[in-house]
């Protein structure tokens, strides 16, 4: 069964269990999926749905921030509880370890690509690499600090 599929099942049995506030998210994240497949006249496939699940979960995290400073507890709450359902539809999460072992393949690779050396505008290159390795499973903005720093150092 693919993510939607199961997306669309939770809808499904949020709606017989009488969950308003689960059923208003996913209803919501079917709703970012329907828009992009309209807008881009293609079906989502389980990348696009991660990608689509990041992008909620960012603006979740920019609205708990912003609620916060506030002081809108209720508000926070709300959208605390639909970051924990959106990260329920993320992979399983990779360890600092396996991040760390996957920054040093890309590192090697690109290394490899151009010559031996690593300028600092080989970043693009490698964060290219390590997207489509680790997204949806690690914090990519986390992933970038990581790179930058192993460049420089």
């Amino acid at each position: 069964m693919g993510l939607k599929d199961r997306i669309t099942e939770d809808m499904k049995a949020a709606m017989r269990a009488r969950e308003a506030d689960r059923l208003g998210a996913i209803r919501m994240l079917l709703a970012a999926i329907k828009q992009k497949e309209v807008d881009e006249r293609v079906v989502v496939d389980d990348a696009g749905v991660i990608a689509i699940v990041e992008r909620l979960i960012k603006q979740r995290k920019d609205s708990i921030e912003q609620f916060a400073k506030a002081a809108r507890e209720d508000l926070v709450a709300k959208e605390t509880a639909e970051l924990h359902l959106l990260q329920g539809y993320l992979p399983q999460a990779l360890s600092e370890a396996e991040v760390a072992a996957a920054i040093d393949a890309a590192l090697a690779q690109v290394r490899a690509d151009s010559g031996g050396s690593l300028a600092p505008s080989a970043m693009g290159k490698v964060m290219a690499v390590l997207k489509s390795q680790l997204a949806g499973r690690a914090d990519m903005s986390k992933v970038s600090g990581l790179v930058k720093a192993k460049i420089a150092g």
